[in-house]
């Protein structure tokens, strides 16, 4: 058995992809593709609906198969799902629609993130598009997933355009930005931009650059008050236990100078920093900006400050006490927690805040000593003052906490 499958953008097919659709006995495609090519009498026509079911007549066919799909099928498409079958497919591209619609705007975008939200969860690709500058959204039924990423988007400041039917007649693409109610047709990709952004810089690396090539970024690289700020050594740690990332959300809550919530944005992640102080809040702005990092400020006290804030992967408590500890988990529901704190006294109160919630904690002690100089040249060890940083993440379930010979919502130390 053959696959052949076909892409299409509305322009002619290629003399290559005429030839695989003429011999084939069975044509597959959406009733969109099937309704712009001709087909062959004698060939089984199957229109894709559910895949799982128009993958089993294509990978039953006895003799060639041709599938029509969107754009390049190597891009988010059905190349995946069929080599997932074991086909090997020959595959024939036309332009994406990525790249039809960033052409249509006239924008470059080696530094675009492109997301699929077509039959996904909502909320990692939310969070990639909030934390990034340029981002493009392959979006599909139903249509409330359009509407939900749009309207956050634009609440977010961004500038989102919609590009519908792309390279077909009826071909259109709106600022939605001026006409947020417009109505979006389908097939459609969206387009969120930063007005505030500048034109990029020359890259080597499309897309999201990755982990950033320094974190745990000495205090002086941040504006605070006092000594309000996680030292440098704590937050490394502190990084590694919230993993930051792209599609991943994280609360700073009692966020201080938002160094934390700095880092985990040039991870990829979107952060959102809460305080109550509107000065410190003034601060978090200003020291996202003097990196060049996309995050949300929230004055106010959790839980209350919570209440209207993407559901958060993890949830960082440097400040605040007990009260907003408890009042921010409760609100997020994290799959995981993290928590530093100075006084020994709160030690046992936040483990059993968080047992208490359901997950299994551990934690740790951190003192640092950092070199500092001496008359003639000599070098000291100047003590911090030690921190304790407590981890807490759901209990894996509860069949498997059995098998490791624990109960679920226990306390670990390192």
């Amino acid at each position: 058995m053959t696959v052949t499958v076909i892409g299409c953008d509305g322009s002619a097919l290629a003399p290559a992809a005429a030839a695989a659709l003429a011999g084939a006995s069975v044509v597959a495609g959406a009733r969109r593709h099937l309704a712009a090519v001709s087909v062959s009498p004698a060939a089984e026509c199957i229109v894709i609906q559910h895949l799982d079911t128009a993958l089993d007549a294509i990978c039953a066919a006895r003799g060639p198969a041709a599938v029509l799909a969107s754009g390049d099928p190597g891009f988010f498409g059905i190349v995946r799902a069929l080599r997932a079958r074991g086909v090997t497919p020959a595959v024939i591209p036309a332009v994406s629609s990525v790249a039809l619609g960033f052409a249509r705007l006239g924008v470059d975008w080696a530094d675009a993130l492109v997301l699929s939200a077509h039959g996904r969860d909502l909320r990692p690709v939310l969070a990639a598009a909030l934390a990034h500058p340029k981002t493009a959204i392959l979006t599909g039924p139903p249509e409330a997933a359009t509407g939900q990423l749009r309207s956050e988007l634009l609440s977010a400041g961004r500038t989102v355009y919609v590009a519908e039917r792309l390279g077909t007649p009826d071909e259109q693409v709106h600022d939605l930005t001026e006409d947020p109610a417009a109505e979006v047709r389908d097939p459609h990709v969206l387009i969120a931009l930063d007005p505030a952004a500048g034109p990029s810089p020359a890259r080597w690396l499309a897309g999201h650059q990755g982990a950033p090539p320094g974190w745990a970024l000495p205090e002086t690289d941040f504006e605070y008050r006092d000594s309000m700020i996680t030292k440098a050594e704590v937050r490394a740690l502190v990084l590694a236990r919230l993993g930051p990332g792209p599609g991943r959300t994280v609360w700073d809550v009692g966020a201080g100078s938002g160094s934390v919530a700095v880092e985990c944005a040039r991870f990829g992640a979107w952060a959102v920093a809460v305080d109550s102080d509107e000065r410190q809040c003034a601060r978090i702005r200003r020291n996202a900006a003097a990196h060049g990092v996309l995050l949300q400020v929230v004055a106010g006290r959790a839980p209350g400050a919570c209440a209207d804030l993407p559901a958060p992967d993890a949830v960082f408590a440097g400040g605040g006490d007990d009260d907003a500890l408890a009042g921010a988990v409760k609100a997020g529901q994290p799959s995981r927690v993290v928590v530093t704190l100075a006084s020994v006294d709160r030690v046992r109160g936040v483990c059993e805040l968080l047992t208490g919630f359901g997950y299994e904690a551990g934690g740790t002690q951190l003192q640092a000593s950092r070199l500092a100089g001496l008359p003639g040249g000599s070098l000291r060890l100047a003590a911090a003052n030690p921190v304790f940083v407590i981890w807490a993440d759901q209990p894996a379930p509860a069949g498997a906490a059995a098998a490791e010979g624990r109960p679920a919502g226990t306390v670990t130390g390192s």
